[in-house]
């Protein structure tokens, strides 16, 4: 068990400090900025480096929401979910603390968002909370079924880390203007640490709705898809 904890706080460490430091750090980078692709393929590549690192030690969830969706779709234990979670948790808040540590290096930078997930006047496009919650519901329904579809038994061997990378990279494309793209409530809650007071009031939208998404798809997977015996 010590492993996959470890495991899970180092991989959530890499999604958050690759994602989010991207983000803060090369997204408006002025005439060089890797802008909202960049920091799409960013986290994309976070999951896929990791899911080859460490996909056969812990199974490479790196999301409360993945580790409660796999539970409801019957691939992971009851024992196991509350000390992933934390483990996800606080290597996304050290990830945090070293992203600001390294952001705060440059001379008059502000934390400001941070990167934070937003809803009203603190989404990228300016998005209701309504249509915040639906687009994060729905693009981590679909996340988790990439994640249970990839790694079924019957699924192609070897190739799930490409599938999930690629899923989570498209899923920022189309959702970044829209929350800023959490689909994971260890990210969003991260970088409450150093953003501005909105951040932690609006986190709650965060954990409810990826948490919403994962467990559906979790039902529908094992509902609908899988393998009967």
């Amino acid at each position: 068990m010590t492993k996959k904890l470890v495991a899970e706080f180092i991989g959530t460490f890499w999604l958050v400090l690759g994602g989010c430091g991207s983000a803060v750090l090369a997204c408006s980078f002025p005439e060089f900025g890797i802008g909202f692709t960049g920091v799409a393929f960013a986290f994309g590549l976070t999951v896929l480096t990791m899911a080859f690192a460490i996909g056969h030690i812990s199974g490479c969830h790196l999301n409360p929401a993945v580790s409660i969706g796999l539970f409801v779709g019957g691939r992971f234990s009851a024992k196991e979910l509350i000390p992933y979670i934390i483990s996800q948790v606080l290597g996304g808040m050290l990830a945090a603390y070293v992203l600001y540590t390294i952001a705060s290096g440059r001379e008059g930078f502000v934390a400001g968002g941070f990167a934070a997930n937003g809803f009203g006047e603190h989404s990228p496009g300016g998005y209701s909370m309504a249509a915040v919650i639906l687009c994060e519901v729905v693009m981590t329904f679909m996340f988790l079924i990439i994640i249970l579809g990839s790694t079924d038994e019957r699924a192609p061997k070897g190739l799930a880390p490409i599938a999930i990378g690629l899923g989570l990279t498209l899923i920022h494309l189309i959702s970044i203007p829209v929350s800023n793209t959490s689909v994971n409530p260890a990210r969003s809650t991260s970088q409450v640490l150093f953003a501005d007071a909105w951040a932690a009031q609006q986190l709650w939208v965060f954990w409810v709705a990826p948490i919403a998404g994962a467990v559906l798809a979790g039902l529908v997977y094992k509902g609908f898809f899988e393998k009967q015996e």
